[in-house]
Order: structure tokens, then sequence, then C-alpha cells
């Protein structure tokens, strides 16, 4: 069988006649090419706007595999990507043309309750760990939504419920397991290959290929206090300077999300609000349940919602509270902000825009962060942006392509609208697929991005590891 590959420069490569079958024997996963029934199912991701194909998918069963894939890959000079729980906004997983190694099967969770911490593979989702976790009554510093992939959650940063508390998903890993461009496993840690450490706390996918990730666990639940309130749109105004004020005073172990958009078909809203607009906050405190009945009560009496579904429940059920905002298969577009607040002109705008949204699935969401994060130094992680408090991300979804130039529109005109607002930061995670060197450099500080490319040329001097928001010159 010939095969023609993508190759690192952009060009097109033939493959030696026993190449394949070599990689094969040596390796104890699938390797899929595009006439195999299963490519299809695998090479698709949670974006649908993002349709590239792959000439090869190596699907690994363990770091073996992996390092034969990098191997592999490196030996024949190829494109290559890689799949954790490929929910990455701009599609990084799937390269055109060249391998795509997967590690969506790797899905083990080992959980040390003594010394807090928990190991997992790097195809685990949230939900994978936080199931584990939470049988001791921990749990690490995660995201939103339950479906999403570890792995690029934290070397892109990570931020959640908990990060008012604990920081940055990435300021919490105790250590990682590394498959380097030379093809070697390695551990990087605060003792071991600090440098490499230091870049994958935030520094994307540009340095290796993690397999294994360490974390920190913290004392959440299982029982937690949390849910939703909304309103309806016509107040949007009012309940975001409550949020405004409820958030500034809130401690820490309180996080709040607002999000605009029109009421979704859900069973805790009530039908007459379904498909109008609504203003919603998103709530979990993480301490005592009483101290978060008592703080949320304030929040819950403002003036006329519409559905309150605040209440104690298990902090998983918290955790995939948003999946159903998120399904695989929709297409996807976000433009994202860092803010150092929010004042009268955000409230303004967000109102504004959201009464101009295009789908009945697009929203606009204020994630709280400030807290933690805020008092590391500059330079203790490529994450950075310790000047933020929230997270803006104005999030377009939507089913047919025929609607990608209008929605995508209207993202960019209320991304555009709202840069004044925003601190010049942005998050590595939210940059979709078009955005350039320009917005991967806004991710960083300038003294953070020169280390990391020195970093870079050292560890990856062949820039193997390219399909990503690349820190490469």
């Amino acid at each position: 069988m010939t095969l023609h590959l993508t190759a690192l420069n952009g060009t097109t490569v033939e493959l030696p006649a026993d190449a394949l079958p070599s990689f094969k024997t040596a390796f104890k996963g699938q390797v899929l090419t595009p006439d195999d029934p299963a490519f299809d199912a695998t090479r698709k991701v949670w974006n649908a706007t993002i349709d590239r194909r792959p000439g090869l998918v190596a699907r690994c069963t363990g770091t073996a595999d992996v390092i034969e894939a990098v191997r592999f890959a490196k030996k024949h000079g190829l494109l290559s990507s890689v799949r954790g729980g490929g929910h990455n906004i701009a599609g990084l997983a799937v390269c055109e043309g060249g391998l795509m190694i997967d590690l969506s099967l790797l899905r083990g969770v080992w959980v040390d309750p003594a010394r807090r911490v928990a190991q997992a593979q790097a195809g685990c989702t949230l939900g994978d760990l936080d199931r584990e976790t939470q049988v001791h009554g921990l749990a690490a510093v995660l995201g939103f939504v339950s479906a999403t992939g570890i792995a690029g959650l934290t070397v892109g940063g990570g931020f959640g419920y908990l990060t008012r508390k604990h920081g940055w998903t990435c300021d919490t890993l105790v250590s990682m397991d590394v498959v380097t461009a030379a093809g070697e496993l390695v551990r990087a840690s605060e003792s071991e290959n600090t440098d490499l450490f230091w870049a994958l706390r935030g520094g994307s996918g540009n340095f290796g290929i993690v397999t294994s990730f360490e974390y920190r666990l913290f004392t959440v639940g299982p029982e937690i206090v949390g849910g939703a309130i909304a309103w309806r749109g016509e107040d949007a105004k009012a309940v975001l300077e409550a949020f405004r004020k409820f958030s500034a005073e809130a401690p820490r172990e309180l996080t709040s999300v607002a999000v605009l958009r029109r009421a979704p078909p859900a069973p805790w809203l009530p039908k007459e609000v379904h498909g109008q607009p609504i203003c919603a906050i998103f709530v979990c405190h993480s301490g005592k349940v009483e101290d978060g009945e008592a703080l949320l009560a304030p929040l819950r009496r403002f003036g006329a919602p519409v559905a309150d579904i605040v209440a104690r429940r298990p902090y998983t059920q918290m955790q995939s509270l948003l999946d159903a905002t998120q399904p695989k298969g929709r297409r996807y577009y976000w433009k994202s902000h860092y803010l150092p607040g929010i004042d009268g002109r955000m409230i303004d705008l967000a109102a504004e825009h959201a009464a101009h949204i295009r789908s009945p699935h697009s929203a606009i969401l204020m994630f709280q962060i400030q807290g933690a994060l805020n008092e590391q130094p500059a330079g203790h992680s490529p994450a950075g942006n310790r000047d933020a408090a929230f997270v803006l991300n104005i999030a377009g979804s939507w089913e047919n392509a025929a609607d990608d130039e209008a929605n995508i529109a209207w993202a960019r005109a209320c991304f555009e609208a709202t840069r004044g607002c925003s601190t010049g930061g942005t998050y590595v995670n939210f940059l979709t697929e078009e955005e350039g060197r320009d917005r991967v450099q806004a991710a960083y500080s300038a003294a953070d991005l020169q280390r990391l490319a020195a970093i870079k040329r050292r560890v990856d001097p062949d820039n193997l590891f390219q399909h990503t928001k690349s820190i490469a010159g």
C-alpha cells in the first residue's frame, strides 16, 4: 500500500513500502488509514467546523505506543497532531494529511488520598478524573465541561470553579511524564527537567506529548452548594451589575459565571421563556454547605428570577451542569478576552451584543477567576495573565454550515467592541483556528514568550510539535 502524507514543511511525502508494516508491527494499538471503517469516527472532534483528514491515525494503548508514534513521525519527517479529549476549539487534535497520535484510549486514574495527589493518563476527560477523586472527597482544579480532555486544558493553563482558591490548573501540577521530540520518556517536575516542567504549565503542546499528569488534590464535596439562577433578558443590565457587586465580595470558595443567551428548552427553565433572551448566573460554593447557602441567599432574592436551581448537590453533578450547552458535533467559533474587572461599559456592551445573538445556542459568558492566580509572581508559569479577574468568552454555537458567516461575524463584532475592556491578554485554549502569532503572543508576557522560544529550540529543534498554537518563530 502506497501512502502519501503531509511532511513538516507542508509538502507531500511518499512513505517507503515497508514503513507502514514496520510501524504496525512495533505499535500495539490500532493504526488506521483513510479506508478503515473506524477512520472517520476517530478523526472527528467536538467542533464540527473542523473537517481535516489525517493520513494516518495511531490509536495508542500506552506510553510505549506514544514513543513509537513520535519516532515514526520524526523518522519520516511527518506533520503530526495529538488528540486527547478532542475538545479544543481550534481542532488542534487533527492535522491535514499527517499523523494523528490519538491518546483518547489512555484513561487510567490513580488516586493517593494520603498524599492528596492523583495521576491521570492523558486521554482522560475531566469527568474521569472528578469521578475517581470524589470517591475520596477530593478534587483537582479542572474546567466546566466534563467531556473536556485534561491534557489540552492543563498544558494551556486551565480554569474552573476551584481556580479562585487554588489558581490555574497548571499551577497545581506535581509532575508530568513526557515523550520528547527525540522519542524519549522523561519526568518533568520542580526537581527534574525543570525548564520543561515550567514550559508545559501553560505553553501548550509545543514541547512534547504529556502521557500522564500528577495533580495536587483539594478537599471538596462530595456535596457542595451550586446551580444556576436565571432572569429575563430585559433585566440583563441590572443582573450583571448585581453579579459585579456579588462577585467582588464573594470569598474564594464561591465562584460565579454570568451567561447571556436565549433560553434553551431545558427542563429547569419554564416553557414560557424558552427561546427568549435570559441572563443566568451559575454558582458553585465548594466550602461548607451551610456557608454557601447563606452567601447565596441575597443573590437568589435579587429581582424576579424565572428559575432557580441552586441546591445542595454532588460536586460531580455541578461539574457537568454546562455539558448540555457543548454537545459534540455542533459548529463552534469563540473569541475571548481577559478582563481586569467588570465595569458599566462592559455590562452595556454585553447586553447590547447579547440582543443580537444569531443562534439559539450561542452565548456571552463571564467566568470569575480572580484570587489565588493573581498572587503568584510574574513568570511563575507561562499561563501568566495574573492581572486577570474574569475571562470573557464570546461563544458562537450553531447547527448548519450555511450559518457560518453570520455567527462568526456576530462573535467577531462583539470581540472587537469589547477589546477596550480587556487586559490585552488572551487564553491560549480559547484561540480559534485562524488566529495567528499576534494572538498567541497576547497569551504570554514578552519575557515568558522569549523563554518559551528558547526552551522550544532546545527540546524540539525541528519543530516536530508544530500543530499547536506554536510559539516557534
